[in-house]
């Protein structure tokens, strides 16, 4: 049985899928065609000396783990492969062949590909998928790193509908030939290395038992990948904004170009003994803020937000320098699953080869490895206080050979460029929980929020009804406390609580009912004397909402919007004298072609409705029907003397200004009724004229002219059956100036 029959058929037995989505995919599946072009061969690889080589340098943290070859080359799709006509659609292939290897991965110099364009990595011989990617996937430095592929045959497969005349940029400079498994699935001589995988058998797998109090911190934590290494371990930190910016930190040592890194989440067993786990959560990219090797400190912003799916925690943090009784590593050894290990004692702090370290004079549970490089140091309040540096903790067999571990100290990368991101606002705090669930460490800790404040600007003076959320955030169950609450600056109220809350538990309290001013209004809830003592934890002690109310006189403005192909490229805001007032967007990729409405209350004055495609293509008309509109409240299109709001077919952006006045005195101009019937309309539709003389245009749902003429008479009849079904408006003018509008639907 050849290695690629083998490794599938390990696969199959441990009931892992054989089909994988490293880093951020948008669907699809290839087209696998069975007739591909000639093979790029990659050379056969001397595993002995590569055996040899690895021995030595898998001993020590400093060095990254390898796994595969890097093989430096220079292939196109415009020089390599070869373009057929397929389905509809241009499509490129480059095929590459590595007999015995494990995993296959590229690099991109180049990576631009046309709106429309899905590029797929997959085994040739029907196991691993990677893809699609497309042009949500480019990088402001211009290239990518893909994930790997289980494969020895690998298959790069582009392809873009014919329509599209702009063609893709895809260079590829760098292929890696796995020769040992980064994932930790088991293979040939490699089984034997331990029970869990490629490290060493001393160690923990995060989720057996001695890791069940650390399951939220354990999301933080990231493998990283750099072409045929498994580079380090770091971690995702939360800032003070508490905003899910996603930072990265890991050690100043581990860095080569973040950007050509693969950031792999929750690469772990789902139990305590096994050896598998996925590879299907990774980010491509990332680009380094500060590094510094006075304590060997690197933070990095990644190329992408986490999605939700990956169900990532930022790491709260301690700057205060304060030695901590405890602490705990969690970790990727030797680029095998997530492992985590403890310390019972409090460390030193030192200083190892010109850097500020915590030093660990052995691991009581657990060790760290060469690939553990860069990982989160936690003390015994679940905050990072550093990251690796080094040290020589390692199993010996399948015990703990009672070595040190030094790791390069948090508060002093405070000092080293770590604050001004970490705290961008400037709040001075040294503490901080994590995001978006907090740490756990105060005996009486109480914290509140508000709920159910207004969103966007309230019309008129009304009343307003807010709720309080207490919740026991303490260790001690929380019987009593104290609420004090002020609004609109007014006489601070107070009112007692009583009841009983474990750790977590909540409770809501509604305030009394207020009525809003003109203007900003304020409301700020605090909790004081949990149980009857000082609060052990302030931070979170005082929540505060604000909203903004109309005074004056107010106009109702509806807003739809009716998404294309690609959501997250439109983002949309209305403007009164430089204040945004309503925004939204951008939206998620399963929002496509969805309607969305929402209610502007607008005061008397002028407004500027804004809206725009990152890709600069637009909502319409080439990657679906997209539109926007703007109606008063009988349902007809705003109309600012000279356009009407709608439309959907721009660029970069789109913009339409208008007034309340014109809105409010549209209804005064119309001499009389325009009517459109039968509605909805099939193959023909009557239109009944205000007046006998006018011009009459007819628009579609993205404001294009489709049909304007003049109006002789007081009654027409139109043909509509080659018309598209759809929404419309027809418009008359008269020529006094009088003006009407009204809506049309066609049917087929």
């Amino acid at each position: 049985m050849n290695l690629k029959s083998s490794l599938f058929l390990a696969l199959a037995l441990l009931g892992i899928s054989a089909t994988t989505q490293a880093q951020i995919t948008h669907g699809g599946a290839p087209f696998h065609s069975q007739e591909l072009p000639e093979a790029h061969a990659l050379p056969g690889l001397n595993r002995d000396a590569l055996a040899v080589e690895d021995d030595v340098t898998d001993r020590f943290k400093e060095a990254p783990w390898r796994f595969g070859v890097e093989h430096e080359v220079a292939w196109s799709c415009d020089q390599n492969g070869a373009w057929t006509f397929e389905q509809g659609h241009k499509v490129w292939r480059m095929v590459v062949d590595a007999p015995g290897a494990t995993c296959m991965s590229v690099r991109f110099s180049e990576y631009h590909v046309p709106k429309g364009g899905q590029l797929f990595l997959y085994d040739a011989y029907g196991g691993d998928v990677l893809g699609s990617l497309d042009h949500r996937n480019e990088k402001p430095w211009g290239g990518l790193a893909t994930g790997v592929v289980l494969t020895e045959k690998l298959v790069v497969e582009y392809r873009q509908p014919a329509h599209i005349e702009s063609m893709p940029t895809l260079f590829i400079d760098q292929v890696v030939q796995g020769y040992r498994l980064l994932s930790g699935w088991p293979h040939g001589e490699e089984v034997d290395r331990g029970p869990f995988g490629n490290s060493g058998a001393c160690n923990i797998n995060v989720n057996c038992p001695e890791g069940a109090t650390w399951a939220t911190e354990k999301r933080s934590v990231a493998l990283i990948v750099q072409g045929g290494y498994a580079a380090c371990t770091g971690g995702m930190v939360n800032n003070t904004a508490n905003d899910g910016t996603p930072y990265f930190l890991t050690a100043n040592h581990c860095l080569g170009n973040p950007g050509n890194w693969v950031y792999y989440f929750n690469h772990e067993s789902a139990t305590c003994n096994g050896n598998t786990g996925p590879t299907n959560q990774s980010i491509s990219g990332g680009t380094l803020l500060v590094n510094s090797g006075q304590s060997d400190m690197a933070l990095i912003e990644l190329s992408n937000t986490p999605p939700a799916d990956f169900n990532v925690q930022y790491a709260g943090w301690d700057a205060t320098g304060n030695i901590p009784s405890s602490t705990v590593g969690i970790h990727h050894p030797s680029g095998d699953l997530k492992k985590i290990c403890f310390d019972d004692d409090s460390p030193s702090p030192q200083n190892q080869f010109g850097a500020a370290v915590w030093y660990l004079d052995q691991w009581e549970l657990g060790v760290t490895e060469g690939g553990s490089s860069g990982s989160p140091l936690f003390d015994q309040n679940h905050r990072v206080i550093g990251q690796l540096y080094g040290g020589s903790a390692a199993c010996a067999g399948s015990v703990n050979n009672g070595q040190p571990d030094w790791y390069g100290r948090f508060d002093v990368s405070w000092g080293l460029g770590l604050s001004e991101y970490l705290d961008p606002s400037g709040t001075g705090s040294l503490v901080w929980d994590g995001y978006p669930e907090g740490a756990i460490s105060f005996e009486n800790d109480a914290s509140v929020n508000l709920t159910g404040a207004p969103e966007g600007l309230v019309c008129g003076v009304q009343p307003i009804n807010l709720e309080v959320t207490l919740t026991n955030t303490g260790t001690n169950t929380l019987t009593s406390c104290m609420l004090e609450y002020a609004i609109n600056g007014g006489a601070t109220q107070t009112q007692s609580w009583a009841g009983s809350l474990a750790q977590f538990e909540t409770d809501v309290i509604t305030l009394p009912t207020f009525w809003s001013q003109g203007g900003t209004n304020t409301v700020e809830v605090n909790v004081t004397s949990p149980n009857g003592n000082d609060d052990d934890n302030v931070l979170n002690n005082t929540t505060t909402v604000e909203f903004t109310s109309t005074s004056g006189p107010t106009t109702t403005v509806h807003f739809s919007l009716l998404l294309d192909e690609y959501p997250d490229e439109t983002t949309w805001e209305l403007i009164r004298l430089g204040q945004v007032l309503y925004e939204g967007g951008p939206y998620e990729d399963d929002q496509a072609g969805e309607t969305l409405m929402e209610s502007f209350c607008l005061e008397e004055g002028c407004y500027i409705f804004r809206i725009f495609d990152d890709y600069e293509d637009g909502i319409c008309c080439e990657y679906g029907e997209g539109s926007w509109s703007l109606m008063d409240i009988a349902g007809d299109l705003v109309w600012n003397g000279s356009s009407l709001g709608t439309g959907g077919e721009f660029g970069a952006s789109e913009q339409f200004i208008f007034c309340t006045d014109d809105i409010s005195t549209v209804e005064t101009t119309l001499p009389a009724q325009l009517q459109v019937y039968p509605v909805p309309a099939h193959d023909m539709v009557n239109v009944k004229w205000p007046a006998a003389q006018g011009q009459a245009t007819v628009r579609d749902a993205v404001g294009r002219s489709i049909l304007q003429t003049h109006v002789d008479g007081l009654q027409t009849r139109w043909n509509t059956s080659t018309w598209p079904a759809g929404p419309y408006t027809v418009e008359w003018m008269g020529a006094d100036g009088a003006r009407a509008v009204v809506r049309l639907i066609v049917t087929h």
